[in-house]
């Protein structure tokens, strides 16, 4: 399992905007759909900062991520300069696997 962990700093005049993009529902996460090795997305919001999420997205394997990228990516892209536009700092905290 590969977990791919990011960190956004949403704009606020754009809040709304940014997380219709990232939940869950989201347009992310439907074209994640066309892969078989997408698991799930996880959008969390900072307790203490409303403006400050983390996403977690998992996949089956480093490999099927990797693929997606490479048969989507006009529409990665597309998706990608839509998002710079609803947050003003995007991180990338790691891949993880878990440890059982």
């Amino acid at each position: 399992m590969l977990v791919i962990v990011w960190e956004y700093m949403a704009r606020p005049e754009r809040l709304e905007e940014f997380e219709t993009l990232y939940r869950p529902d989201g347009a992310w996460v439907e074209l994640f759909k066309n892969s078989p090795g997408f698991v799930s997305t996880t959008l969390m919001r900072d307790t203490r900062d409303r403006l400050r999420f983390m996403i977690a997205d998992r996949w089956t394997s480093e490999e099927s991520y990797e693929a997606f990228k490479k048969d989507f990516a006009t529409e990665y892209q597309k998706l990608t300069r839509r998002g710079e536009r609803v947050y003003r700092a995007e991180h990338l905290i790691g891949r993880f696997d878990f440890v059982e």
